[in-house]
């Protein structure tokens, strides 16, 4: 066991939040262990620590950096070793509540209450021997590319996951985010032919994220479309570029873009509201942000702010994992198809768990 994760074991024995973090195709883990057991909220957005925001709630966390230590280790897998196994999924079994939630959000999308939703649902597992230490070196032995992290506050809970969205990075006053929609399961074709329901989709996507930056950046670009790997997962990304009008628009800029058309729905407002008022449980964390702001936690470098969407996630509760898992849903939506896609989606955590 190294520095780190001693660190960790000590934090879990004194239940004091810490977060551990692996960016993509980084060979560092990073670990940030709060001195005290209070749960801090962001005012300014100006602070600088390691920000943990649900879905829907008008207070966001944060582990602050001045009441933390930040420990930082290079990724070692040499006393592992993780197959990258193809999880079984033929043994698909239909969820009727799931796929009757579908049908009513294609009829409400007909009815032109909205264009699109980003609908999910929480599915429960065994997983009785769970350790950070080894289910944080799978998630980097399997998804090298995403963001890997395990988050512990004893006001909020055990949450891990490995993210293949970047929410939005900033650099001083140059921005980054990345419009990422559409879901293909990977297979040993290297040709990947998209449906206009998902093309359609990202580009719904992209066009929130234009419209919503519009008068807070300048300068924007748009990459065009690509096919995107993110563990079995193929998606359709596009990079979006800016430059920040002011240093101290960050708050402005997040407000505007969270939750993005990619985990809630166009127009946000209305689909937002169809989600809580039908999706029949609590996202907490779920489809929410996550990551460094203001701090670069490995360099120390501020005016970064490198932060991700909370997807391919899971709640650890005592010998229980909830996985969470969700997809976007238009007038072409077929409800055995989003079905099977949260399944393909599941496949993630569980690879990690099983």
């Amino acid at each position: 066991m190294t520095d780190l994760f001693i660190k960790v074991k000590t934090h879990q024995e004194q239940k004091l939040p810490f977060v551990l973090f692996c960016k993509p195709d980084s060979d560092k883990i990073v670990g940030v262990f709060q001195k005290n057991d209070h749960l801090y909220f962001l005012d300014s957005f100006e602070e600088k620590g390691f920000v943990f925001a649900p879905f829907d709630a008008e207070e966001v966390p944060f582990i602050p950096l001045e009441h933390s230590d930040v420990y930082v280790e290079n990724v070692n897998l040499g006393d592992y070793f993780f197959e990258n196994r193809t999880s079984k999924t033929n043994s698909v079994t239909s969820n009727d509540f799931f796929e009757d939630l579908v049908a009513k959000a294609v009829k409400a999308i007909n009815e032109n209450k909205f264009l699109k939703v980003v609908l999910s649902r929480k599915e429960e597992i065994d997983n009785p021997d769970f350790d950070i230490e080894i289910t944080m070196n799978k998630m980097i032995s399997l998804y090298s590319s995403a963001f890997k992290y395990c988050f512990f506050h004893p006001k909020i809970g055990t949450w891990l996951g490995a993210t293949p969205e970047q929410f939005l990075k900033t650099d001083g006053t140059a921005l980054k985010t990345v419009a990422l929609a559409g879901t293909q399961l990977a297979k040993n074709s290297k040709t990947i032919i998209w449906q206009n329901k998902e093309e359609t989709e990202q580009q719904l996507v992209t066009d929130f994220i234009v419209d919503s930056l519009e008068d807070l950046v300048k300068e924007i670009t748009i990459s065009s479309p690509y096919s995107f790997q993110a563990g079995n997962l193929w998606h359709i990304k596009s990079d979006i570029l800016a430059r920040l009008k002011s240093k101290k628009s960050l708050k402005k800029i997040i407000t505007a873009l969270h939750p993005t058309s990619a985990v809630c729905g166009l127009p946000k407002q209305a689909a937002k509201e169809f989600i809580l008022a039908n999706e029949g449980y609590n996202r907490e964390y779920y489809s929410g942000f996550l990551g460094e702001l203001n701090i670069d936690l490995v360099t120390f470098r501020t005016l970064q702010t490198d932060l991700f969407v909370n997807l391919r996630c899971m709640k650890i509760i005592k010998n229980k994992a909830q996985l969470y898992i969700g997809c976007g849903i238009t007038k072409d939506s077929i409800p055995s198809d989003e079905y099977i896609e949260t399944v393909n989606k599941s496949m993630t955590m569980k690879k990690i768990i099983n």
